[in-house]
């Protein structure tokens, strides 16, 4: 086989194929060059939820799978702790076993192998399932790593001098909120709470006016660290079992009021809706690209400093928002694409994000979940934020059915796609984190 370069190994090589016959189709999100982990079971059924690998259109039900006793060696308790209704065993196990697993899984779903005869069985259709949060999620911090997002905000509310003097030193983060995460379908109302109309000397209560979207990706951690001791940026991305999709989204009305001095709160608590897939970081290798900075920014300080980063630190993701109003579900319409961006144009990367936030000893655990912040791009139409795309409502979007929109209406439905593709590698998919706004309840 021909490797694209040394991070590269077997389970990349994008002539393989599969036995699972979609898995083989042009443009399909999950090839056997992904193989990526959720939850799940069968709609409408009491089944306990279990760990599950995409392959093509379907789902290889690792409890299942497990049951058959094809998989040896590290890979096999690897394979059981994946069947667990949540994948928290499997991502504390660290680097080795999930390499193990997924060279086992490449091999034994590839044309010809002999464990085609065992595994079909413990194959489940994706039209048929149903998903979960993949892990128990202990905590949640949601970063700020798109300059160009945080440029697009600070310009609307400080032209001058739109960039606060420590984000190109810094990794900014917030504590967010874990319990209201939800997988892709997820439905909410819309959030209450103090607003400060224009002019009023006094806030008032009620309904966010300015429901907004944050095109971001999650970042789940694998294996953990102690307290008190900091993962140094030659072993962060050890600590990071995979990405997923994330759509944080913020009500802007109720951010203003109350951001100042300590940042988000009810503006953001309210909901969370995260792609049930995870891609691991092994599947993204062919699209690694390099770490830079513009020209005359600061470098890195060295705790935030690496060869490899440097060299290999950025990942080339496309990313795209798409909007769906209820009157264009009625017409049978699809949704409207409203920005399409890339990962590469992040500030900071995924090890930064993990050094950063260990550096003074705090311990995370497995299943803790990272947010990357808005991901804009340099142009506005690649902003992944409402409040950018209108320029603070100033310019609403005109839809393509004529309709436009500032901010979210009641009844809007948001999807999220992300992928990677290029010649000489096989398209690695995240499929689609979906949600879904609904009036506020009485």
């Amino acid at each position: 086989m021909t490797l694209i370069n040394e991070t590269l190994n077997e389970t990349h090589e994008p002539a393989l194929r599969s036995w699972v016959a979609y898995a083989n189709a042009a443009g399909n999100d999950f090839p056997i060059q992904n193989l990526p982990f959720a939850v799940f079971r069968r709609k409408g059924t009491l089944e306990a939820f279990r760990g599950g690998v995409a392959i093509g259109d379907q789902i290889l039900d690792l409890a299942a799978a497990a049951a058959t006793d094809v998989f040896s060696g590290e890979a096999a308790p690897a394979v059981h702790a994946g069947a667990h209704d949540k994948l928290n065993d499997l991502m504390a196990l660290g680097p080795p076993s999930w390499r193990a697993l997924r060279r086992a899984l490449s091999r034994a779903l590839r044309e010809g192998a002999a464990e085609q005869a065992a595994l079909a069985a413990c194959l489940v259709p994706q039209s048929e399932a149903e998903y979960g949060v993949p892990a128990r999620i202990g905590d949640y911090t949601d970063f700020y790593t798109s300059v160009h997002h945080a440029t697009n905000i600070g310009r609307q509310f400080r032209p001058d001098n739109p960039l606060l003097p420590n984000y190109k030193w810094v990794p900014i983060g917030y504590h967010g909120r874990a319990s209201s995460i939800g997988v892709s379908g997820q439905r909410f109302h819309r959030p209450m709470g103090q607003t400060l109309p224009p002019g009023a000397t006094q806030p008032v209560f009620g309904p966010s006016k300015r429901l907004d979207i944050e095109l971001e990706l999650g970042i789940f951690v694998g294996s953990g660290n102690a307290l008190g001791e900091s993962v140094p940026m030659a072993q962060a991305e050890n600590h990071v079992f995979g990405l997923c999709l994330l759509n944080d989204w913020s009500a802007r009305d109720i951010q203003a009021w109350e951001y100042q001095p300590l940042g988000p709160f009810l503006s953001k608590n309210f909901a969370t809706t995260i792609s049930p897939w995870i891609v691991t970081l092994e599947a993204l290798a062919p699209y690694r690209v390099p770490f830079t900075r513009p020209e005359g920014d600061p470098q890195p300080l060295p705790y935030l400093d690496s060869e490899t980063n440097r060299q290999q630190g950025s990942l080339d993701i496309e990313l795209q928002v798409g909007l769906l109003t209820p009157q264009m579900r009625d017409a049978g319409q699809g949704d409207a694409t409203i920005c399409r961006t890339s990962y590469r144009h992040a500030y900071w990367t995924v090890a930064q994000m993990v050094t950063h936030h260990t550096v003074n000893g705090c311990n995370l655990q497995p299943g803790d979940l990272l947010g990357s912040g808005t991901l804009s791009g340099p142009t506005l139409d690649q902003a992944g934020a409402l409040i950018e795309l209108t320029t603070g409502g100033k310019h609403p979007l005109l839809l393509p059915n004529g309709e436009n929109r500032t901010y979210l209406q009641d009844g809007d439905a948001v999807v999220i796609r992300g992928w990677c593709e290029k010649a000489g590698a096989a398209r690695i998919g995240f499929g689609q984190c979906l949600g879904t706004v609904l009036p506020v309840r009485a």
